[in-house]
């Protein structure tokens, strides 16, 4: 089956392997040895973990969140023969909680996030995100609203555009291309993913060029960070996911970067971490750690998922579970809500 207007195989199945699949089904699974449990996929894009949870465990109910219009439409076509298991919520992951208090759901039993861009995104070429293929400078994961990538090559400063690519993207030589995006934005806006493939391997040496694939990689990749806001997104919505988590809940992300990872890293680690002073001679138990990680650092694809999915090469997983409430004093912000 194609979709009429790209080509593409509009069966989300056929367009999609979930990354980790029976790994993210096997630590999520102590979670729901619970009456009625709620898992949120946060990261619904075409539906492939929830699918998976759906058939794993017929008394789990999911709520998938995408800011992808897109995504939602062939994952809800997908998931239809769930019926009322499944609730599709057009909303970003950081907006967990409201989604939550809509819907009536006082705390939930898993939260899973499979972050970055997603193999809808990916596929399709008029949304530019790839470089491997001429399209319009966009990158938006909600093709709705806001800024595209187009905007951000043409308004942005060269010293921001520089620190975007340093930052976002560990490109080397950050400085040098967004000279040339600059000079070249001068003669003629940038509009198309082609011209900036063109000005990334020119400003490439030669010699770097021949390892580590497309050298546009790194560009393209801090250019969807920026243009989607993903960072900023993540650290918000971890410390949200977690406060959303019931005892005994777990939160499961795979990150493909190395900002994304340390991000997660980090908000685990706040809860996994006493917060008491270190020389107190007895831990106070408002300060004891509220989750228990349940993977060891980061997991990563083996052989045999690699053969299976490509894809996951970059992946890293890290996984934790609650074992008591939040202290009042780590509460994340604005949060208004409670572990159940």
């Amino acid at each position: 089956m194609n979709d009429d207007t790209t080509g593409q195989p509009s069966d989300a199945a056929s367009r999609h392997t979930p990354v980790l699949l029976q790994r993210c089904l096997d630590l999520l699974a102590p979670a729901f040895d619970v009456e009625s449990p709620v898992l949120v996929d946060s990261t619904l894009g075409m539906g492939g973990h929830t699918e998976g949870v759906l058939k794993a465990f017929p008394h789990v109910r999911v709520v998938g969140l995408d800011r992808d219009t897109q995504a939602l439409e062939l994952a809800g076509r997908r998931l239809a023969p769930f019926g009322d298991r499944f609730t599709g919520v057009h909303a970003i992951y950081d907006e967990i909680n409201d989604v939550l208090d809509r819907l009536g759901i006082p705390g939930v039993q898993g939260v899973l996030m499979d972050l970055g861009v997603s193999s809808l995104q990916l596929d399709e070429r008029e949304r530019g995100f790839s470089y491997s293929a001429d399209a319009p400078l966009d990158m938006r994961m909600d093709a709705t609203t806001g800024q595209t990538a187009a905007d951000v090559l043409n308004t942005y400063d060269e010293r921001e555009l520089a620190r975007i690519l340093r930052v976002y993207g560990e490109e080397r030589f950050a400085p040098r291309i967004a000279r040339a995006i600059v000079a070249q934005r001068a003669r003629r806006p940038l509009e198309r993913t082609g011209e900036l493939v063109s000005i990334v391997r020119a400003n490439i040496p030669a010699a770097t060029r021949k390892t580590g694939g497309n050298p546009a990689k790194r560009t393209f990749q801090a250019l969807r960070i920026e243009v989607n806001g993903e960072i900023e997104v993540l650290e918000r919505a971890l410390p949200q996911s977690i406060e959303a988590l019931a005892v005994g809940g777990r939160i499961v992300v795979e990150a493909y970067h190395s900002l994304e990872d340390r991000a997660v890293k980090r908000a685990l680690a706040v809860g996994a971490t006493s917060s008491a002073p270190p020389d107190l001679p007895v831990e106070p138990e408002t300060h004891a750690p509220f989750l228990r990680l349940v993977t060891r650092g980061a997991e990563e694809a083996d052989e045999a998922e690699l053969a299976h999915n490509p894809r996951s090469q970059s992946v890293r997983l890290r996984a934790a579970e609650r074992v008591r409430p939040t202290p009042d004093h780590l509460k994340p912000r604005q949060t208004g809500r409670r572990a159940a």
